[in-house]
């Protein structure tokens, strides 16, 4: 299977398994791009016909160019958020043109939280955070089922304070 491939997982030899984000976080943030940006285009189109002629609103193509570019860059994205469970430690990839992989060693996580407001509810989405004694490797994974959501919590909390009692 490809490699970050949406609720797709992948091992080689003793890789880890790597987990995709679902499809739910993608349709939410396209839905957001087109509820931001389709409302500013009709606007300005109007604005501008009315107040500077028909020509001028020609420039309400700006920001449908802006929507569909960011529709595909969305998918981008959302196809190289990654995340996989080792034995020690939990790695998050990311990034299109900088790709940035975060390891988080459970015995350093101090607090495990699941967070979902009021859009990611209405999409069945949760995102977890996880926190650490350095506020720079802080490291949050978006746009997660809620029942998966809580299992990872779950499981990096026994994982964390197993870890730590170690230590």
């Amino acid at each position: 299977m490809e490699t970050g491939s949406p609720g797709g997982a992948e091992t080689t030899g003793t890789e880890a398994a790597w987990i995709g984000l679902p499809p739910g976080l993608l349709r939410m943030r396209r839905l957001l791009l087109v509820v931001w940006l389709g409302p500013a285009a009709v606007g300005l189109g109007v604005l501008l016909g009315l107040l500077a002629g028909p020509a001028w609103s020609a420039f309400a193509l700006l920001p449908l160019a802006g929507a569909v570019w960011g529709w595909v860059m969305l998918g981008r994205n959302w196809r190289s958020w990654r995340y996989a469970e080792r034995a020690d430690d939990l790695l998050i990839s990311r990034g299109v043109l900088w790709r940035e992989e975060t390891v988080v060693p459970y015995g350093r996580m101090q607090l495990v939280e699941v967070t979902s407001g009021p859009v990611e509810r209405h999409f069945g989405l949760a995102s977890v955070q996880l926190h650490t004694a350095a506020a720079a490797t802080d490291a949050t994974i978006p746009g997660l089922d809620p029942a998966e959501a809580e299992r990872l919590r779950d499981r990096l909390t026994e994982l964390g304070e197993a870890r730590s009692a170690g230590l």
